[in-house]
Order: structure tokens, then sequence, then C-alpha cells
């Protein structure tokens, strides 16, 4: 396995804490605009207007779908179940399939340059030693392999003594990747994934479908705070991002975000809406 150096060579960071803030427009900060705001930062990676960007964000109660899931055969079951949990959902636009989201679980998004000559994998393992940095000081037993049993199971989940914290996805624009993370980090993991399974149990009901859905088991899911044996905030591992960030690059930057990304995110948002509104 390759480490961090061996597939991110730049030094300058753009940092941007989305975690308790609104959009760049000053409108609330939900998943459909975080996604938007995420190809918007790509596309400026890409074009070289941007150093790589390192984003965090935090939402409220929200299952975040993905496209095979929107086509559940019983889908508006589904949606039903998750509207009266007080869940809103979203269909996001890079891979995997349903996540739960609530003010215990951090994302960050890695957003570099080189999508003609990083491969999927480069960019998955940098992400993995980017967290396994985070937490050096409390473990090194954070393994990348598929937790069967989860949601949304990957070659690429992040586990701790066999249970799942952690879940990977990556979408490309241009030549800007964003490679996306949730971290589970405190809060009721086990009520998290009851809500999956049972969405999808509304959303299936047994029957027979070409794609495979996971069979949830929420006894294989926890979060950072209990597999660690640590009382962790998302405040504490903010600062576990940006400490981890200095330690890995020269220098970090906080870039207002300029006339031409307003222009791309109105336009990958008016997308991401249209996208919701067709699933």
């Amino acid at each position: 396995m390759k480490n961090w150096k061996e597939i991110i060579h730049h030094q300058t960071f753009r940092y941007i804490d989305h975690s308790t803030q609104t959009d760049i427009e000053g409108k609330p900060n939900t998943a459909l605009t975080s996604f938007a705001v995420d190809d918007t930062l790509a596309i400026s990676v890409s074009e070289e207007t941007s150093p790589p960007v390192i984003r965090l964000w935090v939402h409220s109660k929200t299952i975040v779908l993905g496209i095979p899931d929107s086509r559940l055969p019983f889908i508006d079951s589904g949606m039903q179940f998750i509207e009266q949990n007080n869940y809103q959902a979203v269909v996001r636009n890079s891979g995997g399939l349903a996540v739960a989201l609530d003010e215990g679980v951090l994302n960050i998004s890695l957003i570099i340059p080189g999508g003609k000559n990083l491969s999927i994998y480069d960019c998955y393992e940098a992400m993995v030693r980017f967290i396994q940095a985070m937490f050096h000081d409390l473990t090194n037993d954070i393994k990348a392999y598929e937790i069967v049993g989860s949601y949304c199971p990957g070659d690429y989940d992040l586990s701790i003594g066999g249970r799942k914290f952690a879940g990977i996805s990556q979408r490309r624009v241009k030549n800007g990747i964003s490679v996306q993370i949730y971290l589970d980090v405190e809060g009721n993991s086990n009520q998290r994934a009851e809500v999956i399974r049972e969405f999808y149990n509304k959303g299936k009901k047994n029957m027979k479908t070409s794609f495979t859905y996971p069979d949830v088991d929420p006894k294989v899911m926890g979060s950072l705070s209990e597999l660690l044996g640590v009382a962790l905030t998302v405040d504490d591992v903010k600062k576990r991002v940006v400490h981890t960030l200095k330690k890995l690059s020269e220098e970090i930057v906080e870039i207002p975000f300029q006339e031409e990304e307003i222009v791309n995110f109105k336009k990958r948002y008016k997308q991401m809406v249209k996208r919701n509104e067709s699933n």
C-alpha cells in the first residue's frame, strides 16, 4: 500500500469548514448543497484556480441514498419511512448506497487534481492514510476492507476490531477528484443502522432484485467514541483534521469563494435538485 506522500504531492491546501456554516450563498447548508459545493471545488482544482481542498461538513438527520437505492421496487414505502422518522432523503452524485448522517457524523472531502493520472484506488488509499494518521495516537487498528452487514459496504470500509465506523465514496469532475468520507464520531450508531435496515425492508419487501442490497446488521457498526473507548466529539475530530493536515503539508490557506465558483455552484446545485426530482 502507498503512503500519503506517494500519492499526494501538493504542499498547499485550502481549508473549508462548512460543519456549522451556511453554504457559499449564505443559505442553510444541506446535503444537496454539499454535493454541489464539492463539484464546484473539483472544477476549481481541475482548472488550477484553487489549490487542493480539505472540506468539512455536517448535516442534521439525512439519509444519503445511492442511485441504486432510488430504484428499489417499493421506494415510495422506504421514503415514507424515512420521512416518518424525521430524516430527509437526498440522492448523491457519487458512488455508494444509503448512509445515515446527523450531527454526530463528520464528513470530510479531499478534493485534488489528477483525474487523468491518479487511479481510483490511489485516491481511496490517500484518504485511508489520512484517517489513520488522524488517530495514530489512539489506535493502530484502523483497517480498510469490506464489512459484510454494514450499510454502504465497500472495499474501503474503515473499521476497528471488525466494526465499521466510516465509508468512502469518490466522484470525478473534469480533472478534479472529490474523495468523500463519513466518520461516525458520536451518538447512536445502532439507531442509524436500524433506520437504514428498515428502509431496505420497506423498500424491498423480500422481493428478488437484480441489484444486491445490503442486509444491514447494526452489530457490525459503531462510532469512533465507542470503538476507541474515548469520548470524542465532532469538534475534537475537526481539530485532528487540521493537526494532521499541518503535518502533511506546508501551508493551509482559507480562500473566499470566487465569483466563478458561485456561478459553477448555482449550475451544480440545479443539477442536484433535478437529479433528486427525477428519482
